[in-house]
């Protein structure tokens, strides 16, 4: 048993803290999704970055998920243009799906299914169905053997440490100078300081999702940390789903990996308020309920390998904290647990504010 993320490489050993951070024209702090994809960004634009995590990259959350890429907000579609309004929700979709198709490329989409576990949620997944037909976004009703539902073609499955590692050595050939294990102690606008010595900048985004409140303290009012717990087995060797699967209004998720082994999450309202922590210790409440998910609804008997837990940050409305809060300092994160394509394109938001180009996603978010 470990209570490693299935998705770690054991085999891959990522840039080391290296020498001393050097001074640069962007320090990007967390290099999760969001920070890389800044960070690729500004490279791709020939500006000198630097960026520096406290931990590995893709240790975090980022490394520690479910493994989804849906499109939308955290709410449900029918949900959010009841918040946003019709036209705002819709162009936030339409990128989202696209991102996603940036990620996977010419890899076929698995699909997800949202399944119903009540009927008071399968109500809830009808008009979901509407709101996206109503919108031109593919979806279809679903019924089988993981219940009944609907199915959204466009969303899919990745390995996060993979992605994340790609991205890292194209990073890296195209310039950009990356230290793990290197904490950021302060930061204000064109400075960080960290446990191995002070970055100077031009510019400074700060890309950090479970613990954001307590790197940015300005932000600690605006969102809250959170613990996701997962487990993962051996190989199953009977096909138990193709697609991501997520139930009970989200509570509770799970997908079968090529390989055969089973990735299970969720159950956070398991805990009640003990839930809203920065530890990653995983606990019985949970892990409990996810080992009767797996046993007794899907009927898997495998030996469960990995058990891990991950921080992630809420906002109290649907969409994440993406923004200059003064200038020289741009913060994002808060991805409401769904920050696999939303962070992503936050974090590309920010180097292009950076760049000076005007950024559609920002004036989204920002309504």
């Amino acid at each position: 048993m470990t209570t490693d993320p299935i998705w770690r490489d054991p085999d891959w050993r990522g840039p080391g803290p290296g020498p001393a951070p050097e001074d640069a024209e962007v320090c990007v702090v967390g290099l999760g999704g969001s920070g890389l994809a800044a960070v690729k960004r500004l490279t791709e634009s020939n500006r000198k970055v630097v960026g520096i995590d406290a931990g590995r990259i893709a240790g975090g959350a980022a490394g520690a998920n479910g493994g989804f890429l849906l499109a939308g907000t955290s709410a449900f579609f029918d949900e959010a243009t009841e918040v946003l309004g019709e036209e705002r929700a819709g162009e936030i979709y339409a990128m989202t799906e696209s991102a996603i198709g940036t990620l996977v490329g010419d890899r076929a989409r698995a699909g997800s299914l949202r399944i119903a576990g009540s009927p008071r949620e399968l109500e809830s997944c009808r008009n979901h169905l509407e709101g996206l037909r109503a919108a031109g976004f593919k979806a279809e009703w679903y019924v089988g053997s993981e219940g009944e539902g609907l199915l959204i073609p466009g969303d899919t499955t990745y390995q996060p440490v993979h992605t994340a590692r790609r991205t890292t050595e194209r990073v890296l050939e195209g310039g950009a100078r990356l230290h793990e294990d290197t904490r950021a102690v302060r930061i204000k606008p064109g400075f960080v300081d960290t446990d191995r010595g002070p970055i100077r900048c031009d510019h400074v985004i700060v890309a950090i999702d479970g613990l954001l409140g307590s790197v940015v303290p300005e932000l600690a009012g605006r969102s809250r940390s959170e613990r996701l717990q997962m487990l993962a087995t051996e190989p199953v060797w009977r096909t138990v789903t193709t697609r991501a699967v997520y139930r009970r209004w989200g509570m509770e998720y799970y997908q079968q990996l090529p390989d055969g082994r089973i990735t299970l999450g969720g159950f956070r309202d398991a805990e009640g308020d003990e839930a809203w922590t920065t530890s990653t210790e995983t606990t019985p409440e949970v892990q409990d309920s996810l080992d009767e998910l797996l046993q007794g609804r899907l009927g898997i008997d495998a030996p469960v390998r990995h058990r891990w837990a991950a921080t992630v940050s809420y906002t109290d409305g649907i969409l994440p904290i993406c923004e200059e809060i003064s200038p020289g300092l741009a913060v994002t994160g808060a991805y409401n647990g769904t920050g696999n394509v939303i962070g992503r394109l936050c974090g590309e938001a920010l180097a292009d504010q950076y760049l000076g180009g005007r950024s559609h996603w920002l004036d989204l978010l920002g309504g």
